[in-house]
């Protein structure tokens, strides 16, 4: 059982400014010093979370898509983020999930946040996206997906880390350190969070709060408001020691998602 070394970059965003944002999170994408698998970037990481996607989608193949092949092919791991896509005439909060090699898997966010307007302009992703580094399977999903944990929920064992990018505001950050707990305990799994610092065009404060959780729920990783890049290394053996001791997940209600 190989272990997996991840790295996610907690940084403030460039508001609607992709070159910008690629410039500076190049930067930081170098300034890993450790091996690594996998680096983690934040949810909308080319614009911040912006309404205006008629200005700054871009097509597959374009402009960010290019940009992730190359580092993740410089820096010889995954490399994944959210930013926005469009599709015929409709518009995605994706994330890509870019490995060393150009090939990729994508997922797109399916819990749209209503309250911010985003379902009036994006369209939702229907499936479920489950993808593999070593012998590790990982489910990345996106911010407002933190809240539904039937859409989250590792029936039966798809994944051993359950991944989350985001731009999560303050007023509403105790609910993100509690349910990324939550998840890791209920899945019995490894969840990582990965926010945004800093303040958006409209004074939205985002906190940070970054962290990485063990299957318990014990926090391995975390910083607060400072920009940070955090690389953590998580052990197989232990996630399946502790499985094989507590299996829960054999109790689990049996369920199938209709839509």
């Amino acid at each position: 059982m190989e272990d997996l070394t991840l790295t996610f970059i907690q940084t403030d965003i460039h508001w609607e400014n992709p070159q910008a944002n690629c410039a500076m999170l190049e930067e930081k994408i170098w300034q890993i010093e450790e091996e690594t698998d996998l680096i983690i970037l934040p949810e909308m990481f080319t614009t911040g979370f912006t309404m205006e996607a008629a200005t700054w989608a871009e097509p597959m193949n374009l402009t960010t898509f290019k940009w992730m092949k190359q580092m993740a092919a410089q820096k010889r791991a995954v490399i994944t983020g959210s930013y926005i896509v469009k599709e015929g005439e409709a518009y995605y909060n994706r994330l890509l999930w870019m490995r060393p090699d150009g090939t990729y898997d994508y997922y797109d966010k399916h819990h749209l946040f209503t309250m911010a307007g985003e379902t009036a302009i994006y369209t939702p992703g229907s499936e479920k996206c489950i993808v593999s580094i070593k012998d590790w399977q990982i489910c990345p999903l996106i911010c407002y997906d933190l809240r539904f944990p039937v859409w989250s929920r590792n029936t039966p064992l798809a994944y051993d880390v359950l991944l989350y990018v985001a731009n999560w505001p303050s007023p509403r950050i105790n609910a993100w350190d509690t349910l990324l707990e939550a998840r890791a305990i209920e899945n019995l799994c490894y969840t990582v969070g990965v926010n945004r610092v800093g303040k958006d065009h409209k004074g939205m404060i985002y906190p940070g709060r970054s962290g990485i959780y063990n299957y318990k729920g014990i926090t391995l990783a975390r910083v607060n408001e400072e920009e940070a890049i955090v690389t953590q290394t998580l052990s197989k053996a232990e996630l399946a020691h502790f499985r094989d001791k507590f299996p829960a997940h054999q109790d689990a209600d049996a369920f199938e998602l209709l839509s």
